[in-house]
């Protein structure tokens, strides 16, 4: 093979990495927002599609004409880390009444091609009107118009739908406000990452609250690791092919979506494959096409990202109090394999206050200290560093990355 064609080869493969990481982060690409990295991932999209359906048993659709690249990512297990967020400088999570409503917007906007912002609204009036168990929406009072222009400017970040007259944030102030959509129903209906959905499912509203946890399972639930209920989650009623399958993508979608995979959290049928000579060939093979660096210890195992292309959120990071906070709470935490009582923590958390006035403005209420505690947990929580266990917090494996060493001097060395 020549050098050209060597260094062809290479740069395709490096494309592909990258293309891989950057849609774990950000699963839909539009080419408006992003172009360079839709245009990538459109010139590379069938190695890429490759890559997740064979590891992670994800598919990948692009649409080139319509500008945008939707990864479907399928997960066992709930994730309450990433909610969908209201497009304000607080970036607050949706609330009960936000997704409520995304539910109802969408289902609205299915209906027609093109609509306005107000008959939008009166449709949704009119479904919550028609639905007892679905408080009534009432355009009229400000706090729903605010929930209301949130849900329609999340889908605008989509994509799903585009203003062509006139502007969403009008209405917040004003019910009477104009303004003019074109609606990408194709675009909508892949929103949502389940195979299943939810119009299949005749359930009486009364019986739904009793079986949530039922039906959230039944909207996850992929056939072709079986045919029994709980077949994603045991042997029973699968083949060996499909079981051998469900831990192959199980495992894998776990290294790539979660900071770290400890061995104590896995089944000891995933324990035992990526143990095996297969399953380790498989996780250096995918680490090294993904472009991830694979680190094994005794406790765990993570792919590492040397160029973060690959999340949307970094620990350590100053990008918000509650991570500086983590950063300097983490000392504590990992100073005793005990744990440490909340106690202990709102008591540094009040000392840090106290030692740097001009720092954290929002956590200077009545109970500041407390809140900034549970904000730090939280960012460690979710990076993998820390867990709850009874009263205590206490550190895992990976936050030993992250503690501080004593600098010696020369004439210490010597």
């Amino acid at each position: 093979m020549s050098n050209l064609a060597n260094q062809l080869v290479i740069a395709e493969q490096e494309e592909v990495a990258r293309g891989v990481r950057l849609l774990l982060a950000t699963p839909l690409i539009s080419e408006t927002a992003a172009p360079d990295v839709f245009d990538l991932v459109r010139r590379r999209r069938e190695p890429i599609a490759k890559w997740f359906d064979y590891y992670c048993g994800w598919s990948l659709v692009v649409e080139p004409r319509l500008g945008y690249a939707r990864l479907v990512k399928v997960r066992s297990q709930t994730d309450p880390s990433r909610p969908a967020r209201r497009s304000r400088s607080g970036k607050a999570p949706f609330d009960r009444r936000r997704y409520t409503l995304l539910c109802l917007v969408a289902a609205e906007l299915l209906a027609a091609p093109v609509t306005t912002i107000g008959l939008l609204a009166d449709k949704v009036m009119q479904a919550t009107a028609a639905d007892p168990l679905i408080d009534p929406f009432d355009p009229s009072v400000r706090a729903e118009r605010m929930a209301y222009v949130d849900v329609l400017r999340m889908l605008e970040s989509f994509g799903a739908i585009e203003v062509i007259d006139g502007s969403t944030e009008d209405f917040e102030g004003n019910e009477t406000a104009k303004a003019l959509y074109r609606v990408d129903s194709t675009l909508l209906t892949r929103l949502l990452a389940a195979p299943n959905g939810p119009s299949q499912f005749s359930v009486p509203g009364e019986e739904i609250p009793l079986r949530f946890d039922e039906l959230l399972a039944a909207l996850r639930r992929e056939r072709r690791y079986g045919e029994a209920p709980d077949a994603a989650h045991s042997a029973d009623g699968s083949s060996d092919v499909q079981r051998t399958l469900w831990l192959r993508h199980s495992v894998f979608r776990r290294l790539v979506d979660d900071p770290v995979v400890y061995r104590e959290d896995l089944t000891a049928a995933e324990l035992a494959y990526i143990s095996s000579l297969s399953g380790r060939q498989l996780l250096k093979r995918a680490a090294e096409q993904g472009g991830f660096l694979l680190e094994e210890r005794a406790e765990g195992v993570l792919f590492v990202d040397p160029d973060g292309y690959a999340t949307d959120s970094k620990f350590p990071d100053d990008s918000s109090t509650a991570k500086v906070a983590a950063l300097l709470l983490l000392d504590l935490i990992t100073a005793t394999a005990k744990g440490v009582a909340p106690d202990q923590l709102n008591a540094e958390a009040e000392r840090l206050l106290r030692e740097f006035p001009r720092w954290a403005k929002g956590y200077r209420g009545d109970d500041g200290k407390e809140q900034l505690v549970a904000d730090a947990v939280s960012v460690l929580a979710d990076f993998g560093l820390v867990r709850s266990s009874g009263e205590v917090v206490v550190a895992l494996p990976a936050a030993s990355r992250y503690v501080l060493t004593g600098a010696r001097s020369s004439e210490e060395s010597a």
